[in-house]
């Protein structure tokens, strides 16, 4: 029996020629988490799935996006979100983020989305690597993820850790700075 190998991925950053890509993924997925093409970072007021999908295509037409997509070949299979933390002022558990916080990081890493026949595959390790790359192409500094602990932890049942989960981040020498929810950690990087 041949020997499956691991895929290659590439990597591209979201902007005007990679547009259709990202949506032909977040329209094959339900608009993503039922509408929010990406955006729930961002500082726009969460709205419908159509609010979402034209204010995140303002954002890549303005180049206020920074964004790593993973392809397969010519397929677009998942993205790493990040930006600064003016770009990206909508963390999860912010009064427990804030409450010991001394010091604004200089990027922050949103999400992660792998398509769901893609996922266990890579893909992620994949998107981080890029955007960690794309931040030490921009200057570097120090880099923020919100992960969630997986080890200790029930697995979840259909779960989907949009912010990634805590190993992957270490992978990358990223360190536990705080916890700010029960299962929820902000990691820090200097890149």
């Amino acid at each position: 029996m041949p020997r499956q190998t691991a895929p290659t991925y590439t990597t591209r950053p979201l902007d005007e020629s990679t547009w259709d890509d990202f949506a032909a993924l977040v329209e094959a997925n339900n608009g993503i988490w039922g509408g929010c093409w990406c955006l729930g970072f961002h500082p726009e007021p969460f709205g419908t799935a159509e609010d979402n999908r034209v204010a995140k295509r303002e954002h890549v037409r303005r180049g206020s996006v920074h964004q790593i997509l993973v392809f397969d070949e010519d397929r677009c299979v998942g993205w790493c979100q990040y930006g600064e933390p003016a770009e990206l002022p909508e963390i999860k558990n912010r009064k427990a983020y804030e409450k010991a916080l001394t010091d604004l990081p200089d990027w922050r890493i949103g999400c992660l989305f792998t398509g769901s026949r893609h996922r266990e595959k890579g893909v992620a390790r994949a998107a981080v690597a890029g955007a960690l790359d794309a931040i030490r192409a921009a200057g570097g500094g120090l880099v923020e993820a919100y992960p969630e602990q997986t080890a200790g932890r029930e697995p979840q049942r259909g779960a989907y850790f949009h912010t990634g989960p805590e190993d992957l981040f270490a992978e990358f020498g990223f360190e536990r700075d705080r916890q700010i929810a029960k299962w929820r950690w902000v990691m820090r990087a200097r890149v």
